[in-house]
């Protein structure tokens, strides 16, 4: 093993090549991005980044310094055009690279309005990248009117992000309410409330008939035929996993690049992590949308490449910011049929049962519930639902149990 290419130069790339480099591999290592600028936090861009409260420097993931440092051959505003399978080759920006490991860490793209709904009328914008957010900002300022499509966790903090900055904002969510496809109605509720009392108007099972306007966004017909004047859109409608170079080189694909629990793809030479890839989890395939998942994954891709042989175990949690409410996240809540809600002193959580098994914990500024439940689940354990339900029992002598 002498020459490993990583494409894709974001959470997952970067933990790639900085493991590699820990693991003691001394070979070529090569990390392709498509951005002009070295990797980067994401989760702040929408919120800290927005508001003004983060400089951009303190984004990067490592001063730029550090690749160089490291042997790490950083390629930044590059695009790979192409793999070549048969000849272990990727083509960048016209140029081949031989590798004898390459890593997709691709991630993913934002779901965009189409076109002829006036998607790409100026003032409409996605939020996930550096760019998206650096077009953005002019635009939230005090006194504007923001429209937010989409009710899930982008679409709340971009709500957020709007209230604290002055603006007037109306929020939509198609389904029949925020939040449908990642948490109980319990969770729903409780944004809902928080997101009212901050003055959010939410319409739930609305949709967007289309947006007016000739040089700029003014408006949104709704689907009800409501008519709402706005200034500025943000679209949070989900991310697609980006599989396309995967897909044209012959990778299989499902959910995402297909990976087995090492994650290695339908290639033995080719490795994938993060957004882009669905890995088996339980009996399913899933993709994970985390930081959390994109490290630990990419962690043991490096190790994988490098003959480690480990087996690739995801302990999710998630978080969210909104106003001065942190949300955590425990599991993954599929298949529940029940939910069982803890109150404290300003402290709330919703933890998800499935019979008798606990699966997932959403926390609210309940740090404390939050980590044991963390700690229950990964180690298997189930509490009784009864001890949970009571806000004055102590949870800590559960985990000995």
């Amino acid at each position: 093993m002498e020459k490993i290419v990583v494409v894709g130069a974001g959470q997952a790339g970067a933990a790639c090549v900085a493991k590699l480099r820990s693991e003691g591999f001394a070979g070529q290592v090569t990390l392709i991005g498509e951005e002009h600028v070295p990797p980067y936090q994401r989760p702040p861009l929408s919120k800290a980044y927005l508001l003004g409260e983060m400089a951009l420097e303190r984004l990067f993931l490592r001063p730029e310094s550090y690749y160089a440092e490291n042997g790490i051959d950083l390629m930044l505003d590059t695009r790979v055009d192409a793999i070549d399978r048969a000849d272990r080759k990727v083509i960048a920006a016209g140029h081949p690279l031989d590798y004898d490991a390459l890593v997709l860490a691709t991630g993913s793209v934002p779901r965009r309005l189409p076109a002829a709904i006036g998607g790409e009328l100026p003032g409409v914008h996605v939020v996930r990248t550096l760019r998206d957010v650096d077009e953005m900002a002019p635009e939230v300022v005090d006194g504007r009117r923001a429209l937010i499509v989409g009710g899930g966790y982008i679409g709340l903090e971009a709500a957020a992000v709007c209230r604290k900055k002055g603006m007037e904002v109306t929020l939509i969510e198609m389904a029949e309410r925020i939040l449908q496809r990642v948490a109980a109605p319990e969770t729903s509720d409780w944004f809902r409330d928080l997101h009212t009392r901050h003055d959010v108007t939410i319409r739930e099972g609305v949709g967007l008939e289309r947006l007016v306007g000739e040089d700029h966004v003014t408006g949104a017909i709704l689907g009800d035929g409501t008519q709402v004047p706005v200034d500025l859109v943000i679209v949070g409608i989900g991310i697609t996993p980006a599989t396309t170079l995967a897909e044209v080189a012959g990778v299989e694909i499902d959910n995402g690049i297909a990976t087995d629990v090492q994650g290695r793809t339908s290639d033995p030479a080719i490795w994938a992590a993060g957004d882009c890839a669905s890995l088996p989890f339980r009996g399913d395939r899933i993709r994970l949308e985390s930081v959390q998942n994109a490290i630990d994954q990419a962690e043991v891709v490096a190790k994988n490449i490098l003959g480690a042989g480990e087996a690739y175990d995801p302990k999710p949690w998630f978080w969210s910011d909104q106003y001065d409410v942190k949300l955590q996240i425990a599991g993954l809540n599929r298949g529940y049929d029940r939910v069982v809600v803890r109150d404290g002193d300003g402290a709330r959580s919703h933890w998800y049962y499935a019979g008798e098994r606990l699966l997932a914990v959403d926390a609210m500024n309940d740090a404390r519930g939050y980590m044991i439940g963390k700690r229950l689940i990964e180690a298997g354990k189930s509490p009784d639902p009864a001890i949970i339900a009571d806000a004055a029992a102590d949870l800590k002598p559960l985990l000995k149990g």
